[in-house]
């Protein structure tokens, strides 16, 4: 049985190839979620004007990894203080943004973010909005498996590594065997 879960942490390119290092992550999804426009392509959503955040739906088996494992995994890699950007990329399609499925995962999301802010992880306020998934547009094929395919890419080698790296890091316990 499998469940899924959506995230936008800034360019999706990175949380795709973070995700997928996991175990008990069956497939991860570029997409576009939280707008108005329907159907959205890259560009619009570039753009700024469509409403909605690049994001990542994650695939996963719950009995393998749990939600709040990935929610742990989410907020270690993006910077859940910083309003519309995320490194170099600026706008609310960067947002940070949890999209949830299902009341418990609303409320583990809340609870979630509660305890990061009780134990004063961040130096400034969490600002990663919790909405409700009404719609998720999976992005164009060139955007599916962007880090696998382009490994050397500039913006991979200074963005995604470090993400990844820090995954393979902070949860060697729950990283796929090579």
């Amino acid at each position: 049985m499998s469940e899924t879960a959506t995230f936008g942490g800034g360019c999706f390119w990175c949380v795709e190839a973070a995700m997928k290092e996991l175990e008990g992550v069956h497939e991860v999804t570029s997409g576009y979620a939280g707008g108005h426009v329907e159907n959205p392509s890259y560009r619009a959503v570039c753009s700024g004007d469509t409403g909605h955040a690049e994001v990542v739906r994650v695939e996963f088996d719950p009995d393998t990894i749990a939600y709040e494992d990935l929610l742990r995994v989410f907020f270690t890699i993006h910077d859940p203080t910083q309003l519309n950007k995320q490194g170099p990329d600026v706008g609310t399609q960067y947002r940070s943004i949890v999209l949830y499925e299902t009341d418990e995962q609303r409320e583990l999301t809340q609870t979630f973010i509660q305890g990061l802010a009780d134990e004063d992880v961040y130096d400034d306020d969490i600002v990663t909005e919790v909405e409700p998934l009404e719609t998720f547009y999976e992005a164009e094929a060139k955007h599916q498996d962007y880090y696998e395919k382009n490994p050397n890419d500039r913006y991979c080698t200074f963005h995604a590594d470090p993400k990844i790296k820090k995954v393979r890091e902070q949860f060697r316990d729950q990283v796929k065997a090579d």
